[in-house]
């Protein structure tokens, strides 16, 4: 199991631990200097591993360039984002009446990569309503911003996202709005590039990006964050206001990009599928955002959607979107981190210090009609489409991220949480954040060096993973002969290239009567010396297929550590065992090779405290005390309150075809 090193780098390690590293470590070579060649100009990394390396990250960041951070009085910019990912401290919300900030932040582990993920709609808007001097800064409409931020946020978000139509302060088509804009995407573009390490260290990648942030009726969700390869990108990014569907978007960058740009290649990935109503973003992407019907998929948009949609984010700040039970799903871990609505039209319905958790208006996240919105039933979906049309149009790898509204990536720890501030104003006394909401997870890519060619060609290939927040390390391969001896033996991640395919890759058919085979291992999470990581409690293998024409699915536990862990959510300590690292070949025994199908191995970790109950806890609230649930701490004792957590690990699917 060679060529775990690259994310060890500092940091806690435990004993066992350290004992299998330093073994492994004296039986590697010095790595040479890249052979790969980069699509900009940079120094080759002197680290670079052509078993690949995991690498953690946040892909989904905003700033104060956004509509909906600025508005909640947000003030970190890019490159404050960019500080806070590479190690440094940086202040955060609510401001002292000098503008002090009155919390600061830091990462008790820098990330390897960020992007910067602004809204593109609105980008001029914001900068002209908060900059003296502007044109428009002046008007009626910006005054009310500049004086009533939070009750401009509605307005602006439907005016924008969903009516799609200027400001008059844009002047004629817009002019006015879009040259602000074109002001503030370079400045997004040049925080990127200051904080690059395009040296040969490879300390650190910034990727340029934004948010296409495109919203159906209701507030039904349809958003999705672009990233470009390099630091060749359009003059623009194009914003929901000008294209009509996720098809046009891809099509504009076709144009803009790939053939307008020298150098320029992109790549879009959907989130918050869970408020996308029922699953409208896995449906057509020809679905127009004016309302209507969204019309049948066909092979052009299927092929369309698998060469710019190669990853989906499974979670977030604002909820999980795995899974739900119902149907043939009966796995409870699917209760994981729901939020209890299914748009955007419930975020911010149900304060920090409400009791109850019936938000009026939306949809129950337990009611049948949800459960397509889920990545699970997507990847269900996107088998059975492709046994009718031969491309399978929802072929997504997995990760997760962030989506920070106060420029904060890579903030995810459960002990450290200060809230996200995603979509509405937030707590500033008491608990920090919706009681429904969490720190937000990670992404990890296995990628052979820390430059943004290797990042996203591992994220085309779909050769990645989402966390939870926590930071274990995981690979999963699938082939047709490994044995059980591949997890005693030192070659795990050679022996899984040379006879399989990682994790985003495709099973080449297999010797008559041959079952597939799956090797998955992981390794905790080491954590810091203050902040140890949580021991590993079980490995589980998720299949779907399609029977009869149906998609199907079951999960598989495929390892368990031989004694589980608790957590005693009165104090947080926890108890029991659990495991430093876990492995298991195992084979699928009720393979059909007449069937389509995915795999996916899910890691769980043993429980812990949840963000909120460790703040209760600290805070001394005893639900049986009305006297001890002060100002803030409300929701402790809501009913609905999930006070233990089991974090995670999902890898991206291995598919195969007949």
């Amino acid at each position: 199991m060679e060529n775990q090193l690259g994310f060890l780098g500092c940091g806690f390690v435990g004993r066992s631990i350290a004992v299998a590293l330093v073994i492994m470590a004296a039986s590697l070579p010095a790595e040479p200097a890249s052979a790969r060649r980069y699509s900009e100009k940079r120094a080759a990394c002197t680290q670079s591993d052509p078993l690949r390396q995991p690498f953690f990250g946040d892909t989904h960041v905003h700033t104060v360039y956004s509509f909906d951070a600025n508005g909640q009085d947000t003030r970190n910019t890019p490159r404050d984002a960019y500080r806070l990912a590479r190690g440094e401290q940086i202040g955060l919300q609510p401001y002292d009446a000098e503008g002090k900030p009155l919390r600061t932040a830091k990462l008790s582990r820098p990330l390897d990569f960020t992007v910067v993920t602004d809204h593109a709609e609105m980008l001029g808007e914001v900068e002209m309503c908060s900059t003296p001097g502007t044109p428009g800064f002046g008007s009626d409409l910006c005054w009310v911003y500049q004086n009533f931020r939070p009750a401009t946020f509605t307005y602006f978000a439907v005016r924008n996202m969903i009516q799609r139509n200027r400001f008059e302060f844009c002047g004629p088509d817009g002019k006015l709005c879009l040259d602000q804009a074109r002001v503030v995407w370079k400045d997004i573009q040049g925080a990127a590039e200051e904080a690059y390490d395009r040296t040969a260290q490879c300390s650190f990648t910034s990727f340029v990006g934004y948010e296409w942030t495109a919203s159906g009726a209701a507030g039904a969700n349809l958003h999705h964050n672009v990233i470009f390869r390099n630091a060749s990108v359009p003059g623009l990014p194009v914003s929901a206001v000008e294209s009509e569907s996720a098809f046009d978007l891809w099509s504009r960058l076709q144009k803009q990009c790939v053939d307008g740009t020298k150098g320029c290649d992109a790549l879009t990935i959907p989130h918050n599928s869970n408020l996308s109503g029922p699953g409208l973003i896995f449906q057509s992407a020809r679905l127009p955002l004016g309302g209507g019907p969204a019309p049948a998929v066909d092979l052009e948009e299927a092929r369309l959607r698998q060469r710019w949609e190669p990853l989906v984010e499974i979670m977030q700040h604002k909820g999980d979107s795995e899974c739900l039970l119902g149907g043939d799903t009966r796995d409870e871990a699917c209760g994981f981190e729901k939020v209890p609505y299914n748009s955007f039209a419930g975020v911010g319905r149900i304060a920090a210090s409400d009791i109850g958790s019936v938000v009026p208006g939306t949809a129950g996240m337990d009611h049948r009609p949800n459960r397509p919105s889920m990545v699970r039933e997507a990847l269900k979906s996107g088998l059975v489409q492709q046994t009718k049309l031969g491309v399978n149009p929802l072929k997504y790898g997995i990760i997760a991220s962030t989506d920070t509204h106060l420029g904060a990536p890579g903030l995810v720890e459960e002990q450290d949480a200060k809230g996200h501030g995603g979509a509405g104003v937030r707590s500033t006394r008491g608990l920090p954040d919706d009681l429904e909401f969490n720190p937000g997870g990670l992404a990890v890519l296995w990628a052979e060096e820390n430059s943004r060619d290797a990042l996203f060609d591992a994220m085309q290939r779909r050769e990645a993973y989402g966390t939870s927040g926590t930071r274990p390390v995981v690979r999963f391969f699938g082939g047709w002969d490994f044995d059980a001896a591949l997890c005693k033996g030192p070659d795990f991640a050679k022996q899984g290239y040379a006879r399989g395919v990682p994790m985003g890759g495709d099973l080449k058919r297999g010797s008559a009567g041959k079952r597939p085979t799956f090797a998955v291992w992981a390794l905790q999470d080491p954590g810091t010396k203050v902040l140890p990581g949580t021991p590993l409690a079980q490995i589980q293998i998720v299949k779907g297929w399609v029977e009869g024409g149906e998609a199907r699915e079951k999960v598989v536990d495929v390892v368990s550590a031989k004694g589980r862990g608790s957590v005693d959510p009165k104090t947080c300590e926890t108890s029991g065992q659990g495991a430093d690292q876990l492995c298991r070949v195992w084979q699928d025994a009720d393979f059909d090779p007449k069937e389509h199908a995915f795999y996916y191995a899910r890691v769980l970790e043993n429980p812990t405290c949840r963000w909120s109950q460790r703040l209760c806890v600290e805070a001394g609230v005893d639900c049986a005390k009305p006297e001890t649930v002060t100002q803030g701490y409300e929701g402790c004792c809501r009913p609905d309150h999930v006070k233990t957590i089991q974090e995670r690990a999902w890898t991206s699917p291995i598919w195969y075809t007949p």
